[in-house]
């Protein structure tokens, strides 16, 4: 049967990427049968990766039927997962993030999680020498979750290794990595074509604090006023989006990449609470300028208090 390896739901680069990078390794190097999935439709910029390397976008499922294989990649964290995965069959798990619980296995599995700041990193290490063997626009993808992940090296989740293996194969490509990272950035700026929900929803992942479960939503930008200039139909949105999606609130980071800040909306005082105590900041009005916070994963969601 084949092996289906995803990310996570509201797939951004590197859980578009890394599963494309994987299925490759599986078939080519280890003469597996496996097929790279999405859990949704891809952002802009992991769009733009597809286009730019000339790769077929994955097809999308919506579950995983019982004892399906699986491999896991850019998450280990239930809800962000197929509702049925605890009935597939997982077979191993890539992850660069904190080891969150709940997935049951049919057996023992291979877990690898490291402190990285991009699964397609931790990809390259496991292949080893077999690494060299990828094609162009298979080192293509792994330069740009690289590069989207570290936001071109600027994350604090960046680690001198992810710079390392992204400069190396950004030398095999002959690619300038600052022209290619300005490029990925305007693909990821541009969300004209996009609804308010689909915005609040598109790089967001569930997280509770205590009872309070929250949509912690993250929008990488160099122009963030094309977004700031839609903060109150965003505001108003995220009511009927946090019902929707049974949280208690949406909360919106907007980060201006070139400027190494972030910007929360603040649509209540729940959020206005959340704002004061989570980042030792006076709020006085529906935003607030957070300066140096990039990361969801590692400044964001770990300072998160109510």
């Amino acid at each position: 049967m084949t092996t289906l390896v995803f990310g996570h739901k509201s797939p951004d680069t590197d859980s578009t990427g890394s599963p494309i990078l994987w299925a490759w390794y599986l078939n080519e190097v280890k003469g597996g049968d496996a097929e790279a999935v999405l859990l949704g439709e891809p952002n802009t910029e992991a769009a733009f990766m597809l286009e730019r390397w000339d790769l077929p976008k994955p097809r999308i499922i919506a579950d995983v039927d019982a004892d399906q294989p699986c491999v896991i990649v850019d998450t280990n964290n239930p809800a962000e997962l197929p509702a049925t995965i605890n009935s597939a069959d997982v077979q191993s798990i890539i992850d660069h993030h904190k080891l969150v619980g709940g997935l049951e296995t049919k057996g023992p599995i291979d877990i690898t999680i490291r402190p990285l700041a991009c699964t397609a990193t931790i990809m390259v290490d496991l292949m080893g020498d077999d690494a060299d063997k990828m094609p162009d626009w298979a080192k293509g993808a792994a330069l740009t979750c690289i590069l989207s992940d570290t936001l071109e090296f600027r994350s604090p989740t960046t680690t001198d290794h992810d710079r390392a293996v992204a400069e190396k194969l950004a030398a095999d490509l002959g690619i300038n990595i600052s022209d290619y990272a300005a490029e990925m950035f305007a693909a990821k700026s541009d969300v004209s074509a996009f609804s308010d929900a689909e915005l609040l929803r598109m790089d967001s992942k569930e997280y509770g604090v205590g009872d309070t479960n929250f949509r912690v939503s993250v929008l990488e930008t160099t122009a963030p006023g094309t977004v700031l200039d839609r903060k109150a139909s965003l505001m108003q949105s995220m009511t009927a989006v946090a019902a929707e999606d049974g949280v208690d609130q949406v909360l919106l980071f907007v980060v201006d990449i070139l400027n190494e800040e972030a910007t929360l909306l603040v649509p209540n005082d729940l959020v206005k609470s959340v704002a004061e105590k989570s980042f030792g900041t006076n709020v006085s009005g529906d935003t607030v300028v957070l300066p140096g916070i990039m990361s969801r994963k590692k400044q964001i969601i770990p300072n998160l208090a109510v």
